[in-house]
């Protein structure tokens, strides 16, 4: 996909954060923008930016773990606009602390956001998408499911987020090798950012009070929240600079975006350590003393 003036771009999370700098960049191509959100304040700030600049915009708040508001933002898309070109499941959350105190809540939370936000929208925009290439032979299309370095490697204290992160590769990388069977037309990519200045370390702001946890969070937890708070702040790349990587993936049909290719040399480290029956490397194993900290913050 390389032309993008007048095609219709559908953003989840598109208040703040990746998704905000997709509708920047997507409205300065001359895109018309769809733009969800469970935070209305965020999504209709960042409307009012874009329709000030001349863009179109369509919003709709959304519970992207909710499949029905899923399919609502669907046919509020298609009555609008007729057809979609490119997809964001952008939307995204992010808990900690070790695994076994996470609740049934912390995974029913950033499961549904995380993974199912993916699902329903992979489930219920790609046939649209491939609807619209059957009909029109010059109709391109791409879906950017976005996922993270978690999804690759398994940092501790973040069992939920990690698991729901590979999940969205595994199922992205089959959403590949399935559209490759049936169109030329419609193609997909996995993004994967490291620790990038946004406002997911704050994910709690937007956390339903059904799926709050009455007794707090616990101690691994807070230290948990410490690590990601200090990590995503300390971020060199900036959420617009990785949105100009993932436009410059779509026009080239690249399915892997990662932000920092430099921590791939873990990635690698890891499939070694599968490969020859070894324990997961150690995360730490350049920062001994990060580990003792962390180790003396953890153990009574």
């Amino acid at each position: 996909m390389r032309d993008f003036k007048d095609r219709v771009a559908v953003i989840t999370g598109g208040g703040s954060g990746f998704g905000r700098e997709f509708a920047r960049l997507g409205a300065t191509l001359g895109m018309k923008l769809v733009l969800a959100d469970i935070q209305n304040d965020a999504l209709q700030s960042c409307a009012d930016e874009l329709r000030g600049a001349g863009a179109i915009v369509l919003t709709q708040r959304t519970d992207v773990s909710d499949g029905a508001q899923i399919q609502a933002l669907a046919n509020a898309t298609m009555e609008r606009f007729g057809v979609v070109h490119l997809l964001f499941n952008n939307a995204g959350v992010a808990t900690g602390g070790l695994v076994w105190e996470q609740s049934e809540r912390d995974w029913q939370w950033t499961l549904g956001v995380n993974l199912w936000g993916v699902i329903h929208g992979v489930r219920i925009f790609t046939p649209l998408m491939l609807a619209a290439a059957k009909s029109d032979p010059a109709y391109r299309g791409h879906i950017v499911n976005t996922a993270s370095m978690a999804g690759l490697l398994n940092p501790p204290l973040s069992g939920a987020y990690n698991a729901s992160k590979h999940a969205v590769v595994s199922l992205t990388e089959t959403l590949h090798h399935d559209l490759t069977l049936v169109t030329e037309q419609l193609r997909c990519s996995v993004l994967c950012p490291y620790f990038v200045p946004t406002g997911i370390a704050d994910s709690e702001r937007n956390r339903p009070a059904d799926l709050s946890d009455a007794g707090g969070p616990t101690h691994s937890q807070l230290v948990g929240r410490s690590l990601a708070e200090k990590a995503v702040q300390s971020g060199k790349v900036p959420a617009a600079q990785v949105a100009a990587m993932t436009f410059d993936a779509i026009r080239s049909d690249a399915f892997y975006i990662f932000s920092h290719p430099h921590a791939l040399g873990s990635v690698r480290e890891r499939a070694e350590h599968i490969a020859a029956l070894r324990d997961p490397a150690d995360p730490y194993a350049t920062r001994p003393d990060f580990r003792a900290n962390l180790q003396a913050a953890l153990r009574p």
